[in-house]
């Protein structure tokens, strides 16, 4: 029942108690004061006059009295019943439903949104209720949402930082080269791929919201070009361990040449910072899957690490300077290209990346 037919009932239903509580309280004075004598004369029908026994200065109070009480109770009681009326009226209709609203606006104020608002009757004010329910999870999914940006926004910048500190660590030997005379067309080659690579992934990565919005463009590529790139980059960033490769002499698969770089950039990376003295690279295809194996002779992952993956920004304690980005991009880049990142112990640390190709020669 809508709030003001609610009203009208209750202020109806508390004047008509109002008015037979007056009507009984006019009918008990009257009894009451029926007991008392009025004084006056009496006229009987021969003409005979008689006078009245008068009452005494106490039985006229009284009547005095009860008759103030009937004309009291004809203006007290109906604007009581009104009264009584808009006090139920509160009780029964408004006191529920603007107590949740100002319960939820009281929570909202302090941007807490983890509650919802009941349903308390189908009235205006419930309509009002459920129009505060709406706009309260209207303001969590908001809030969510904006959340969730925030964090993919996090880890994209994350990873457009991580990835590219490897190529930039290439780069910034090969001019070490240079400048120490030692360069050759090869290392003038190594530049200007790897600046065209930083300038291809610059451009990908602005046009992205999300890491799983990386295109993915193959191309024909050598296997060969592959093994050299793959021992190139390991002199770079690891010089100081003994390496071991075995790859490919002949063979071209289809896939994406930059993606597949920067996920051995990670990898061979990420061996270089745990390994004690040795990283092996080996590089295979087997079924359709092109398979890069990295083993280091380190410590080994964490047990945690390999039932549970990669996280982004899962790192080990104490370790500041890594936000826990590599092996986690390095996973979803391989996903991305039709594979997978597995983790295992070796001894040492073994990480197998695989890319879905299409098509070999």
């Amino acid at each position: 029942m809508g709030l003001k037919r609610s009203f009208v009932l209750l202020a109806v239903l508390c004047l008509l108690a109002a008015l037979l509580l007056t009507a009984g309280v006019y009918a008990v004075c009257n009894f009451i004061a029926g007991g008392y004598p009025r004084g006056g004369i009496s006229i009987a029908p021969d003409g005979t006059i008689t006078a009245l026994e008068q009452p005494s200065a106490e039985q006229e109070r009284i009547l005095h009295l009860l008759g103030g009480i009937q004309i009291a109770s004809i203006a007290v009681l109906p604007v009581a019943g009104l009264g009584l009326a808009g006090v139920l009226f509160y009780q029964l209709k408004l006191k529920g439903p603007i107590s949740v609203l100002q319960m939820g606006t009281e929570r909202i104020r302090v941007h807490d949104l983890d509650f919802t608002i009941p349903e308390v009757s189908g009235d205006e004010l419930g309509q009002v209720c459920a129009a505060f329910e709406t706009m309260r999870a209207e303001l969590l999914r908001s809030n969510q949402e904006l959340w969730r940006q925030a964090e993919e926004r996090k880890r994209l910048n994350a990873a457009f930082a991580h990835d590219l500190r490897n190529p930039i660590t290439v780069l910034k030997g090969t001019v070490k080269l240079l400048r120490r005379g030692a360069g050759d067309e090869q290392a003038l080659d190594r530049l200007e791929v790897y600046t065209r690579r930083i300038e291809q992934y610059v451009e990908a990565m602005s046009g992205v919201q999300r890491l799983e919005q990386l295109p993915v463009e193959p191309r024909p590529v050598s296997l060969s070009q592959l093994g050299n790139e793959l021992k190139e980059t390991a002199g770079l960033l690891a010089p100081a361990l003994s390496l071991s490769c075995r790859f490919p002499e002949e063979g071209w698969v289809n896939l994406d040449h930059g993606l597949f770089l920067t996920v051995a950039e990670n990898l061979i990376a990420n061996a270089a910072r745990f390994a004690c003295s040795r990283m092996e690279l080996s590089l295979k295809t087997d079924n359709g899957f092109l398979m890069l194996t990295v083993v280091d002779d380190g410590p080994g992952f964490p047990q945690e690490l390999i039932q549970n993956g990669p996280k982004p920004f899962g790192k080990r304690d104490g370790d500041a300077a890594h936000f826990g980005m590599g092996l986690y991009t390095c996973k979803l880049l391989c996903q991305k290209h039709g594979g997978d990142l597995r983790l295992q112990n070796g001894p040492g640390a073994v990480v197998l990346a695989s890319f879905k190709f299409q098509g070999q020669t």
